[in-house]
C-alpha cells in the first residue's frame, strides 16, 4: 500500500488544484473558440491532459506483478480546413508511468509520439471521400476495430479509407494497420498486420432500423508480430442490426463467421452479439439500464480445424467488465450495466459481469487475445467467474472527474487452472479536455 501513496497523493492535489489555475474553468476551450470564430471555422485546437492512479491485485490471475501507479496522458492537437472538402488533422500524444519503478511496457507508455496525422477528402455529408494517414478508429460499436481511450496509450492506426455517402448508405473499402508502440522511439508504419475490406452501414432502413455490412481480411505475417508457424489470415462477415422497440427500449444484434486460417490449422469460428437497453427516471433522476449476451467460439475437441474466434483489432474496455480481464475468444458473457444521473454532472455506475467458457478444451483468453490459462483434459470446468464494479463520474465544465473499484470472484475454472487468486481493481482520475 506504500508504494501507492506517492502517486494517489500526487492526484489528489491535482484534482484539488485543478479547478482554481484559472479564474475560466475553460481557458483552453475559449482560446480554440476564439482562434475557430477569428479563422471563420478554418482552424482549431485540441487538447488533452489526464491523471490516473490505479491499483490492480492479481495481475494475470496471479501471472504477473501486482501494479500500482500514476498514469498520465497528454494530447495535443490541431485541424485545419482550408475548403468544405479537405480538412488536415494532427496530434501529439504523450503517456508516461512516472512511478511505476521498472521500465514500463508498451501497453502503458509511450513518450512523446504522432498520434494522429491524416487529411479527410470530399463532402463530408454525401458523395465520394476518403482518410489517409495515421488516425484512431472505430467502427460500430468497436467489437471488431476500435481504439479503447481507457487505455493510456490508445491504440491508432495507419489508415487508408475510401467511401461513398448518401443519406441512406455509407459504402466504403478501407485498409487500417494497428499502429506498433515503441515507446522511446517513433512509432513508424509496419503494415505486416493490416485489416482491410469493407464496412458499409445503412442508417434509415424505416422506424428507426440501421444496418452495419462487413467483410474483413485479417493479416499478419512475423514483421507484423506473428510468433507462431505459418502467418494469419482470417476472413471475418458478419453484420448489426440495431434500431428501437416500444416502450422506449433498444436493441442491437450482431452475427460473426469467420473462415482462413490461423497459422498452419484451417479456421472455422463464430461470434455473436445482443443487447437490450433502456433510458428511463428512478426516483425523479435520470436512469438508463442495459443487459447484453455475448460468444464466441473456441476450438473443441477433436475439431479438425482451428475454432479459437480471431477477434482482430477491437477496443474491449467495458465490454467483459472493468478490469479488462478477457476477450472476445472462447467466451460467453452476461453483462450487464446501469447508471444513475443523480444531476447533470454527478453520475453513478454498476456493472456486473458473468462468464462462461465456450469449450472446455482451449484457452481462457486476456483482452489482447493471448492465453491466459488452459486445461488440456477440458476437465477445469467451463465457469470462468463473475465480476462486480462501481465507479462514479463527476463533470465540471470541460473538467472531468471520476473513480472505480471492481472486484472478479473466481469460478471453478480459474480455481482450477490458475492461481486461484480474485483480481481486484481500484482508480481515481481527472481529465480536462477540449476540442
Amino acid at each position: 500500500m506504500t508504494t501507492m501513496l506517492r502517486p494517489v497523493a500526487a492526484l489528489l492535489l491535482t484534482l484539488l488544484g485543478t479547478p482554481f489555475l484559472s479564474g475560466q474553468d475553460d481557458p483552453g476551450g475559449a482560446l480554440d473558440k476564439h482562434l475557430r470564430e477569428a479563422t471563420h471555422g478554418m482552424f482549431g485546437l485540441t487538447f488533452e491532459e489526464r491523471l490516473r492512479a490505479e491499483t490492480k491485485y492479481g495481475v494475470n490471475f496471479g501471472k504477473s506483478l501486482n501494479q500500482q501507479g500514476l498514469l498520465t496522458r497528454l494530447r495535443i492537437g490541431a485541424d485545419f480546413q482550408p475548403v468544405s472538402w479537405l480538412k488536415v488533422v494532427a496530434m501529439g500524444q504523450d503517456s508516461r508511468v512516472p512511478f511505476y519503478g521498472v521500465v514500463a511496457p508498451n501497453t502503458i507508455r509511450d513518450t512523446f509520439d504522432l498520434h494522429e496525422a491524416y487529411i479527410e477528402l470530399g463532402n463530408p455529408k454525401t458523395g465520394f471521400g476518403g482518410t489517409f494517414g495515421r488516425q484512431m478508429q472505430m467502427f460500430g460499436e468497436g467489437r471488431l476495430i476500435g481504439s479503447p481511450q481507457w487505455s493510456n496509450v490508445s491504440r491508432t492506426f495507419d489508415t487508408g479509407r475510401l467511401y461513398y455517402r448518401a443519406r441512406k448508405m455509407r459504402l466504403e473499402v478501407l485498409m487500417v494497420s494497428p499502429v506498433k508502440v515503441l515507446p522511446d522511439d517513433f512509432n513508424r508504419p509496419e503494415l505486416g498486420e493490416r485489416i482491410w475490406g469493407t464496412y458499409d452501414t445503412f442508417p434509415d432502413l424505416g422506424h428507426g432500423v440501421a444496418v452495419d455490412l462487413y467483410a474483413l481480411r485479417h493479416s499478419q505475417n512475423r514483421p507484423g508480430g506473428w510468433t507462431a508457424a505459418g502467418t494469419l489470415g482470417t476472413d471475418t462477415f458478419g453484420g448489426r442490426l440495431y434500431g428501437p422497440l416500444p416502450s422506449g427500449f433498444r436493441y442491437s444484434l450482431e452475427l460473426v463467421g469467420q473462415v482462413g486460417h490461423i497459422g498452419v490449422y484451417t479456421q472455422r469460428a463464430n461470434a455473436y452479439f445482443s443487447g437490450i437497453s433502456r433510458k428511463t427516471s428512478l426516483g425523479g433522476h435520470a436512469f438508463s439500464f442495459s443487459g447484453e449476451y455475448r460468444g464466441a467460439s473456441g476450438t473443441r475437441y477433436g475439431q479438425n480445424a482451428g475454432g479459437t474466434f480471431d477477434q482482430l483489432s477491437p477496443a474491449n474496455h467495458d465490454k467483459f467488465g472493468h478490469e479488462d480481464l478477457f476477450g472476445w475468444r472462447n467466451l460467453r458473457t452476461l453483462r450487464s450495466l446501469e447508471t444513475l444521473n443523480v444531476n447533470k454532472a454527478f453520475a453513478v455506475n454498476v456493472m456486473y459481469s458473468n462468464h462462461w467458457l465456450s469449450s472446455a478444451y482451449d484457452s481462457l483468453y486476456n483482452s489482447t487475445g493471448s492465453s491466459v490459462a488452459f486445461s488440456k483434459t477440458g476437465t477445469a470446468g467451463k465457469h470462468v467467474g463473475q465480476e462486480l464494479d462501481a465507479f462514479v463520474t463527476y463533470s465540471h465544465g470541460a473538467h472531468l472527474f471520476g473513480a472505480g473499484v471492481g472486484h472478479f470472484f473466481k469460478g471453478e475454472f480459474v480455481q482450477a487452472a490458475t492461481s486461484h487468486i480474485n483480481p481486484r481493481y481500484f482508480y481515481i482520475f481527472q481529465q480536462y479536455s477540449f476540442k
